[in-house]
């Protein structure tokens, strides 16, 4: 018989579900026993004969499903340290993340054996398929400290290589225990899960939450506007979960449907007890075409890697087109000034974190770690502004908080209200270097259908809207934004593209 028994809290709470439905995917439903008797044969597996892992990593790459799941609580049962990594990355990628993390094990699926047993081979590192780990022989499990490192995830890289922020158990266990309470996840819950498995909002917000709470979580391998729409019309759903982009895709097959199925999954969207947007800026378009189209309107929250979620407008109250509410159970927020002083109310700052999600570490970083923090507070890098109570988030401080002939502002502001301009279908903002102005504000579009714009056009326009310090004097059409796995629009990228093209059209 196997061990169902772990010190680790998500374990431990599995043990109370027992036949309940855990992981519903492609090959079936699955239990929370189930899923217990896996992990204990995955943990059985990696630590063949020893003891404990002692926080050896393990990478692995899994198609979304129970076997995910399996694989991940396998790990941290056996005392080692999640490393998952990001499907259809390219080679070097993955090599990055192995060499970074200095992986002792790759665990991998069929789909993925071609591309990390060549890589295993390369570096002589223990390779292990799925079938084979879930064929592990019962074994006596390690008791796992909760102030162990417990995972592995790395971050954007947007002006560097991607540093790999680490995770404690507890520190996992907070950012559940504060999500669950404020969003009142139950057992009665269920939740489809499309996003990827490499970053907080799939990993933490989603299956974790779930399982914690003893929900289902039903998983895809990938993310189709008409499959999510026909999940939510046969009913269950309870709790939804995505980024921006994903509503946009979902409102543009929506519209495309015939009276009666708009109809229908309006009728059955209304149903679902909760709806969340997150991991990019939600443009309040966009928010108020879900409203029109569900009856919901979006909870937007605030977090990042490195501190999970930390700002959330309320399950149950007013929720603030554009804002991110207030400072999550357990987790201080503070707005500070550039040399650290705490701001006056209305004033922007730079948001600092601090509680038991803060994560422990850049792994293999200290200098780096080092200066992320102030006096025991994080410091996010973004910068927001509090107004009636409620935090609303101006931008990246070095990405999004432009200055401009002695002013600084918010290109997500500018974003806002160039998104209004009927031609607009997208656009960013950001701040091209200009030794008259410091910065210059430039824009990326992407235009709808067949429209035309040009800066003059725009800017007249846009006169309206915003101040003059605001305009944008530069301005460049695109097919598409560049954009990441989590829909977030890559600035660099952009800022690339537009001085690439001579900073665009001159400005007036």
């Amino acid at each position: 018989m196997i061990s169902r028994t772990s010190h680790l809290p998500l374990v431990a709470l599995a043990g109370r579900h027992g036949e309940r439905t855990a992981v519903v995917d492609a090959q079936g439903s699955f239990t929370y026993n189930d899923l217990l008797d896996a992990s204990s044969r995955v943990a059985a597996a990696l630590l063949s004969g020893r003891e404990n892992l002692d926080e050896e990593r393990v990478a692995f790459l899994v198609t979304p499903g129970f076997a995910w799941v399996a694989v991940q609580w396998g790990i941290w049962r056996a005392g080692g340290v999640v490393v998952p990594l990001p499907l259809n990355s390219p080679r070097s990628e993955l090599e990055y993340f192995i060499d970074d993390s200095k992986a002792s094990t790759l665990v991998y699926d069929a789909p993925a054996e071609t591309a990390l047993a060549p890589i295993a081979a390369d570096r002589g590192i223990r390779a292990l398929s799925c079938d084979q780990v879930l064929a592990g022989e019962p074994a006596e499990l390690p008791d796992i400290a909760s102030e162990r490192r417990a995972m592995i995830l790395y971050t954007s890289g947007t002006t560097s290589r991607p540093k790999g922020v680490v995770a404690t158990h507890a520190n996992i266990t907070a950012q559940i225990m504060s999500l669950v309470e404020a969003w009142e996840w139950s057992a009665d819950d269920r939740i489809v899960l499309f996003l990827p498995l490499h970053h907080v909002h799939g990993i933490i917000n989603v299956v974790s939450c779930a399982l914690w709470s003893g929900a289902t979580c039903e998983m895809m391998p990938r993310f189709d506007a008409n499959t999510v729409w026909d999940r939510i019309a046969s009913g269950g759903v309870t709790l939804f979960m995505a980024v921006p982009t994903i509503y946009v895709k979902l409102i543009a097959a929506w519209d495309a449907a015939s009276p009666e199925r708009r109809a229908a999954l309006s009728k059955a969207c209304a149903k679902l007890r909760l709806m969340v947007s997150g991991s990019a800026a939600l443009p309040v378009s966009t928010l108020e075409r879900w409203k029109e189209i569900s009856g919901h309107t979006l909870l937007e929250r605030y977090g990042m890697t490195e501190i999970g979620m930390a700002l959330s407008n309320p399950l149950r109250g007013e929720r603030v087109p554009g804002s991110v509410g207030k400072p999550l159970p357990r987790v201080e927020v503070q707005l500070v000034g550039e040399n650290g002083e705490l701001v006056a109310p209305g004033t922007p700052g730079e948001i600092e974190v601090r509680g038991p999600s803060v994560f422990a570490e850049y792994w293999g970083k200290p200098d780096a770690t080092r200066d992320a923090f102030r006096e025991g507070w994080f410091r996010t890098g973004d910068t927001a502004i509090i107004e009636n109570g409620v935090y609303r988030i101006l931008g990246r401080t070095n990405i999004d908080i432009l200055k401009t002939g002695g002013h600084k502002v918010s290109a997500l502001e500018i974003e806002e209200a160039l998104r209004e301009h009927p031609a607009v279908a997208e656009c960013a903002v950001v701040g091209i270097p200009d030794p008259e102005w410091g910065e210059r504000v430039a824009a990326a579009v992407v235009l709808k259908g067949d429209d035309a714009l040009d800066l003059q056009s725009l800017r007249a326009w846009a006169r309206e809207l915003l101040a003059p310090h605001k305009l944008p004097s530069r301005l460049l059409v695109l097919d598409a934004l560049p954009r990441n796995a989590m829909g977030k629009t890559v600035k660099p990228a952009i800022a690339a593209l537009l001085q690439a093209a001579d900073g665009g059209e001159p400005g007036v």
